[in-house]
């Protein structure tokens, strides 16, 4: 599997993504906003895009799919229920399906509600497993859940699904928000020392056309959204949530979490 994260370098920090085959050259693109561009990395690398895939309805993923699926007839793949949101849905993908990409590469869809209800992550079947997560999962993050979403259904996705994924599974979320989600963490983790100094190697330095492409082991580690048995953020979580119990379950401090990063 040939993975290319291309950075857009818009507003909103999108992150698109191509997904090849290496034995046939046939290319899955993700999310590509940027028609441009992908269609670019796509013709610089050789390789002839097939189908699309929306991880979810959102238009800073969506609005590609048009001049992507014009100039090369490729078929567009989305959640089974996102059909009445994505306009011409070829393919709609619930829970175990597969989808392949040439001859080598498949790749397990997820049904990851929370972001928004309709949302798609994928999961390489291969050696080192890789994380195709759209808004669910960023580094050092979490999805908000403002635009059709719900935070429960997060967290459930979160506790079911994301944690349970090997320690090894690369992740390749659909915006680059390390660098704010680090601080964040250090606002309610402040004795993070591994989040600190991944936040101070990056000072200065984060390129997201080069980004880090951390493992689920590392998200364990500096993601707060992970961390929901941590006595420090528990303790920081009391500080503003007087009444949260003395022994608060994962979900309460992770709706709680969530709660604060939306005004964060």
């Amino acid at each position: 599997m040939l993975v290319e994260q291309i950075w857009t370098g818009n507003a909103y920090r999108n992150f698109n993504y191509l997904i090849a085959c290496p034995e046939t050259g046939e290319a899955l693109a993700v999310d590509p906003l940027d028609h441009r561009k992908c269609l670019a990395r796509a013709e610089e690398k050789g390789w002839r895009i097939t189908q699309v895939l929306n991880t979810h309805e959102h238009g800073d993923h969506t609005g590609g799919n048009g001049p992507v699926k014009a100039a090369t007839g490729a078929r567009l793949l989305a959640h089974a229920k996102a059909g009445d949101r994505i306009a011409d849905v070829d393919v709609g993908l619930a829970a175990g399906d597969v989808v392949r990409v040439g001859r080598s590469v498949e790749l397990l869809a997820l049904d990851t509600p929370g972001h928004t209800m309709s949302h798609i992550c994928l999961l390489s079947k291969t050696d080192q497993p890789a994380l195709f997560s759209g808004d669910t999962l960023f580094n050092a993050g979490a999805g908000n859940c403002h635009g059709g979403g719900h935070p429960e259904e997060l967290y459930e996705t979160f506790a079911a699904q994301l944690t349970a994924l090997p320690e090894d599974t690369l992740i390749y979320p659909g915006h680059d928000y390390i660098t704010n989600n680090l601080a964040f963490t250090l606002d309610r983790e402040p004795d993070n020392t591994v989040a600190a100094n991944l936040l101070a190697d990056l000072d200065g330095s984060h390129d997201p056309a080069e980004a880090l492409v951390t493992t689920l082991a590392q998200e364990r580690e500096v993601n707060t959204f992970f961390r929901l048995r941590s006595p420090s953020v528990i303790a920081r979580l009391r500080e503003t949530f007087g009444n949260l119990p003395d022994e608060p379950s994962p979900k309460e401090v992770f709706l709680r979490l969530r709660e604060l990063r939306n005004s964060w």
